[in-house]
């Protein structure tokens, strides 16, 4: 076990890669410790939960609502959680965005910390401090921006990783090669996902190469200020897909990042549309979907990077170099419209 400690302007964050599930006792006492994870994780690694105290909720984006959450609470109660218990989501990214929101908020704030055990998690998910829950059809529409004690690597985990999972974990890593890193691109281009499942030395260097990349990110510009905003790519029309249509987060997010490929090529004259097509298509990801243009346009306008009648959205000037660009929100419905007509 390795550790990496990244720190932020409220805390630090310690990082633990190269993990085994046995070791998290060290650094949380499991006197202290509640494990909350869902039903599947729960079933498919029940031996290692033993002598915790665990909480298990049902698995599913339809339950990060706060109808689950004030359940969690009650549940911390019977247990007689208190200010010296500790957190720790074990699971993907429901159950990590739940867990820091219930922590966040019970007692006025406890501690956590995250084993992530999906790609999603491990690239994305876990790192960067944003905890909360979804409303209605609005994605993490309440919450906090709080970071976990820590973040514990078991790539072991990911042995029971369903197929599509896989890909939904790899949209987030094409979206943090399309804004921040160049060579990873080129890297992803030249593999697959059946080569990468195979060679766990180089996993692991993408998993690492990518918490390196999002925890900069997130040290740079904690709050969402400024460059924070990068890592919406393909996040804007993505959310708004994935609550009106049966999509996984990765599938929804591939459709935004070929809609914002296919923008920055109109606006800002990106020139790998065809690359980026491609490659999303490699990791098993679709890149042309139709959708009802004024169903996903209500949602999208509530979007949180809207500003008045402005939407800051995230544009690539070329691989490897997001901008934030600044659009007219009526001016998206008629982009919106133009690309959903494209065969």
């Amino acid at each position: 076990m390795t550790k990496r400690t990244y720190r932020f302007s409220s805390a630090p964050v310690d990082v633990y890669f190269d993990a085994n599930f046995r070791q998290l006792e060290k650094l949380v006492d499991k006197k202290k410790g509640i494990i909350i994870t869902d039903e599947n994780i729960f079933s498919a690694h029940h031996s290692k939960f033993k002598n915790w105290n665990v909480i298990t909720l049902k698995p599913g984006e339809q339950f990060k609502i706060q109808a689950t959450a004030d359940s969690v609470i009650e549940q911390l109660i019977a247990l007689e959680a208190d200010r010296q218990s500790v957190l720790i989501g074990v699971g993907g990214g429901v159950v990590t965005d739940l867990t820091g929101y219930v922590a966040s908020i019970y007692m006025r704030g406890i501690r956590f910390g995250f084993v992530p055990t999906s790609m999603l998690a491990m690239v994305d998910a876990s790192i960067g401090g944003k905890n909360g829950i979804d409303v209605g059809e609005y994605k993490n529409m309440v919450g906090i921006i709080r970071q976990p004690s820590f973040l514990f690597y078991d790539s072991s985990l990911l042995s029971t990783l369903p197929e599509k999972e896989w890909s939904n974990g790899f949209a987030e890593i094409i979206k943090h090669a399309c804004i921040l890193d160049r060579p990873m691109f080129k890297l992803l281009e030249s593999t697959s996902l059946d080569k990468l499942r195979k060679k766990k030395s180089l996993l692991d260097d993408i998993i690492r190469r990518n918490v390196h990349l999002k925890s900069g990110v997130v040290k740079r510009d904690e709050f969402e200020q400024g460059d924070r905003k990068l890592l919406n790519f393909g996040h804007t029309l993505g959310h708004a897909l994935e609550t009106q249509y049966e999509l996984t987060h990765g599938q929804a997010v591939a459709l935004g990042m070929i809609f914002a490929g296919w923008l920055s090529a109109k606006l800002l004259g990106y020139k790998d549309l065809n690359r980026l097509e491609t490659t999303i298509a490699t990791y098993g990801l679709p890149t042309r979907a139709s959708f009802d243009v004024e169903k996903v346009f209500n949602v999208l306008k509530m979007d949180k990077k809207r500003v008045s009648k402005t939407m800051n959205y995230i544009l690539l000037s070329r691989t490897g170099k997001g901008e934030i660009v600044q659009i007219p929100v009526e001016d998206l419905r008629g982009y919106l419209t133009e690309f959903n007509a494209l065969k």
